[in-house]
C-alpha cells in the first residue's frame, strides 16, 4: 500500500460520502487508541480522563456495533482513565486483551516477558528519573519513558539511556518512539494490528459483512492501519496544519482533525 500524509487525506466527517460508501451493505466494528483520540494528549498521563461526553458517545456507538479499545497503556489504568468497564480492551500494545464477557482473551504473546520488563524497569528508574520532567511508566508488557515536562536540553540523555538498553538487550527488547515518549517492549512479533486481527476473529467479526475501523494518532497504531489495509478502514487523528505529524508517512484512509471531531465521528457512526 502506497502510504500518504495526513496533508493528502480526506477527512472522514468533511468528506463524509466518501467514508460512507465504505460502509454500504457492512456493518462497522469500531477500534479506538485511548490517548490522542479518545482524550486529548496532556503533559501527565494520569490527566488523561475520558470526558463525559465523549463517554456518551463511546458508550451510544457500543450499543450499535462493537467497539474496542487499543492502547498502549496498562490495560487496567485504561479502565479507569475511561469510567467504562463494559467494552473490550486490549491494553500494552495488545499484549493484554480482556472482554467483560470472555475475561481474558489468551493469545500466542501474552507471557514469558516479565522478568525482561521488570529488570529494564529498574535500570530506566535508576538512570532516568533523576533527570527533571521525566517519568517511567511501567506497564505490563512493557516499559515507557515520558519526557515532555523534561526541559529539551535533557531529552538527549534520555535518548542515549534509551540507546544503550537496547545495545545491551540485543535480540531481546526493542523501542517505539511516540510522541515525546520512548516504548520499551521485549522484541515480540507482536503489535497493535496483530492484536487487532486476533479480536476479529475471537469476537467472530472477521466476516464479509463486517468493515473495522481502526482510528489512531500515534506511530505505533500504524501496524493496526497495515493490518487492515485492504479490508478495513484506518483514521488518523491528527492536524494537517500541525507541523508535528502533517508531514508524517501513514497507512491511513482518512483524517479526523482532534479529539472533537473524534466526538462527533463516534456520534455519526452511531446514528
Amino acid at each position: 500500500m502506497q502510504a500518504s500524509t495526513i496533508r493528502e487525506l480526506p477527512d472522514a466527517l468533511r468528506d463524509g460520502e466518501q467514508f460512507a460508501t465504505k460502509l454500504v451493505g457492512r456493518r462497522p466494528a469500531v477500534f479506538l487508541d485511548y490517548d490522542g483520540v479518545l482524550t486529548p494528549i496532556v503533559d501527565r498521563p494520569e490527566d488523561a480522563v475520558m470526558s463525559d461526553d465523549m463517554r456518551e458517545a463511546v458508550q451510544a456507538l457500543a450499543q450499535r456495533c462493537s467497539v474496542c479499545v487499543v492502547s498502549g497503556r496498562d490495560r487496567h489504568v485504561v479502565q479507569q482513565l475511561m469510567g467504562i468497564d463494559n467494552l473490550v480492551v486490549a491494553g500494552s500494545h495488545g499484549f493484554d486483551i480482556w472482554s467483560p464477557h470472555q475475561g481474558t482473551i489468551a493469545h500466542d504473546a501474552a507471557t514469558g516477558f516479565e522478568n525482561l520488563i521488570s529488570e529494564v524497569s529498574g535500570r530506566l528508574r535508576a538512570e532516568v528519573e533523576s533527570i527533571p520532567g521525566a517519568a517511567v511508566e511501567r506497564k505490563r508488557a512493557s516499559v515507557a519513558v515520558h519526557y515532555r515536562l523534561a526541559d529539551p536540553e535533557h531529552h538527549a540523555k534520555v535518548t542515549a539511556v534509551v540507546d544503550e538498553l537496547l545495545d545491551e538487550y540485543s535480540g531481546r527488547l526493542k523501542v517505539t518512539a511516540g510522541k515525546m515518549v520512548y516504548e520499551l517492549q521485549p522484541k515480540i512479533d507482536w503489535h497493535k494490528g496483530k492484536a487487532v486481527l486476533h479480536l476479529l476473529q475471537t469476537l467472530d467479526l472477521d466476516a464479509d459483512d463486517v468493515v473495522p475501523l481502526y482510528l489512531g494518532d500515534d506511530i505505533t497504531d500504524e501496524d493496526a492501519f497495515q493490518a487492515l489495509a485492504g479490508r478495513g478502514v484506518g483514521i488518523i487523528v491528527g492536524h494537517p496544519d500541525d507541523p508535528e505529524v502533517a508531514n508524517r508517512p501513514t497507512a491511513a484512509d482518512f483524517v479526523l482533525e482532534s479529539t472533537v471531531a473524534v466526538e462527533r465521528f463516534l456520534n455519526a457512526v452511531a446514528r
